[in-house]
């Protein structure tokens, strides 16, 4: 019976330093492979010159190395980029590369499908078929990492934790890649160019606090009164809006750091001054920065974006108690790349 290959990329790298001690090689073996695998992104054993054949061999005789596909590729009219990504076992996720003039930013997926239940987004209507695994997560970024070089001449800038799935429902996974993406031996990029973004799940985001991390925080709010969270995030029930508060005042006094909310502003739903109102009492707390988004339909009409003039009033009424907000255009809606409208329908 065949022996099923583990994937080499699981191992740490004081696992593959054993793994050629106990083979009888040297230690620093471990070290050249891990480079070849994480700072070099090789997903062929092949390609790792400077290690004999018969080594070489040998790792192909035990490991292999799980890596992802660009199945598809869509460019928007707007220079968006949308990659169809399989994964090892068949099954795809979407990632997206945002240009603008000065930076190009990775939306990256942390799930095939969602754990949640948002009604207003296209993912949430998928069932969650299972985790990323940390590579998987990695192998995204270099991926549109290569993309941002060739097609707009410069590196990746900046990484959103935005696409398919809820990051804080793989916690480990999504932490362990952003160690890799952020650690000299991997891509090297700073935490402050990460960004990741929750529904709101407020034991994670204490336990994050607690392990002093370094990456940005946002949160997918669009209400602050609890009835109508729930009525368009109905997991909101579980994580009611006082646990998200209290998750995120514990959250600003380890970090320091400002929070940022992402608010879609919806016809007959949350476009009145009352609702206005309850997102500046539940931002008062700490700095906070809001983006409001232009909604992406997802088809069937339930969800419509409001009318300019109630954008302008949550414009007006956070600017006057000193809140910062962005208004944030879609990118990529001819592709089905903007946020909530990752489906996999490519």
């Amino acid at each position: 019976m065949e022996t099923k290959k583990k994937d080499i990329r699981a191992l740490t790298k004081e696992q593959l330093r054993d793994f050629f001690v106990a083979q009888g090689d040297k230690a620093f073996r471990g070290n050249q492979v891990y480079e070849w695998l994480w700072q070099k992104s090789t997903h062929s054993f092949d390609a790792m010159t400077n290690i004999s054949k018969e080594t070489r061999q040998m790792l192909e005789d035990n490991f292999v190395i799980n890596h992802i596909r660009v199945d598809q590729m869509q460019r928007s009219s707007d220079g968006t980029i949308k990659n169809a990504v399989r994964l090892h076992d068949g099954l795809i996720v979407e990632s997206v590369l945002i240009p603008t003039d000065t930076r190009t930013t990775a939306c990256v997926s942390s799930q095939v499908g969602c754990s949640l239940d948002c009604r207003f987004c296209a993912t949430a209507r998928l069932k969650r078929m299972r985790n990323l695994n940390p590579d998987e997560i990695y192998d995204q970024v270099v991926a549109i990492d290569n993309e941002s070089r060739l097609y707009f001449d410069r590196p990746l800038s900046n990484i959103v934790f935005m696409g398919m799935g809820e990051p804080l429902m793989n916690y480990n996974n999504v932490l362990q890649a952003i160690d890799k993406i952020t650690s000299p031996e991997g891509l090297g990029m700073s935490p402050k160019r990460i960004t990741l973004s929750t529904s709101g799940v407020p034991k994670m985001i204490r336990k994050m606090a607690d392990e002093e991390v370094k990456f940005k925080l946002a949160v997918s709010l669009h209400s602050a009164i609890d009835e109508v969270r729930t009525s368009i995030m109905p997991f909101n029930a579980t994580f009611p809006l006082k646990d998200l508060r209290e998750a995120l005042e514990y959250w600003y006094s380890k970090t320091k750091n400002r929070i940022t909310y992402e608010y879609v502003v919806w016809q007959g739903i949350n476009d009145t001054q009352e609702a206005v109102d309850a997102l500046v009492r539940f931002c008062k707390f700490a700095p906070s920065k809001v983006n409001l988004i232009e909604y992406n339909p997802i088809d069937d009409g339930e969800f419509q974006q409001a009318s300019e003039a109630a954008t302008q009033m949550y414009q007006d009424t956070l600017e006057k108690n000193g809140i910062t907000v962005t208004v944030r255009r879609s990118r990529g809606k001819d592709i089905d790349a903007a946020c909530g409208q990752l489906a996999n329908k490519s």
